[in-house]
Formats: structure tokens, C-alpha cells, sequence
């Protein structure tokens, strides 16, 4: 089965970390609630204040149509909030 993923790659304070680690579950809890095709997420930190998140779809028709909402509900929101600087975005096929 080939999945759609979303690869976002972004810089938080470090004062904000615990923060942003905090929120993770609220947007996860409202991609659960109001995104079809919504199949999972991993958030990586990696090094000098940068993430990697990478969000998995069942098509590419279900990550466009999140991409269309953004961030229309709290749990999401708070988690965007928190990122100083968006670094890159990607779309692949996981295979």
C-alpha cells in the first residue's frame, strides 16, 4: 500500500520545546477528528532548534484537502503557534 506523506521541517525555541511537545497531542486529537485520510504522525527533534514532521495520508487528494483547512481548530493552531520559522515542505510516496 502506497501512502501520501507530508514532510515538514521547522525551527522552535528551545524555551519552547516542552511547549510545542505539550501541543502535539491536541493537534494530533483534531487531525484525528476532522481530516479523512489521516493516517499518522511522527515528530522528530533534531539538531539546533529544528523539527521534522512527518505526517502520513492515504492520498493525495486527503493531504490537499487538510492543506485547504490549515489551522481551523484549536488543538491545531496551539501547535502551529509555537513554530518560530518553517524551513522546508515536502510531499512524497512512501512505497
Amino acid at each position: 500500500m502506497t501512502t501520501t506523506v507530508e514532510l515538514t521541517r521547522f525551527r522552535v525555541s528551545p524555551e519552547r520545546a516542552t511547549d510545542l511537545v505539550a501541543a502535539r497531542a491536541g493537534m494530533i486529537a483534531d487531525f484525528q477528528a476532522d481530516r479523512d485520510g489521516f493516517l499518522g504522525a511522527t515528530l522528530v527533534q533534531l539538531s539546533d532548534g529544528e523539527w521534522l514532521d512527518i505526517v502520513e495520508w492515504r492520498s493525495p487528494a486527503d493531504f490537499a484537502a487538510s492543506r485547504a483547512k490549515g489551522g481551523n481548530l484549536p488543538g491545531i493552531q496551539a501547535f502551529f503557534a509555537l513554530i518560530d520559522e518553517v524551513v522546508s515542505m515536502e510531499e512524497g510516496t512512501s512505497r
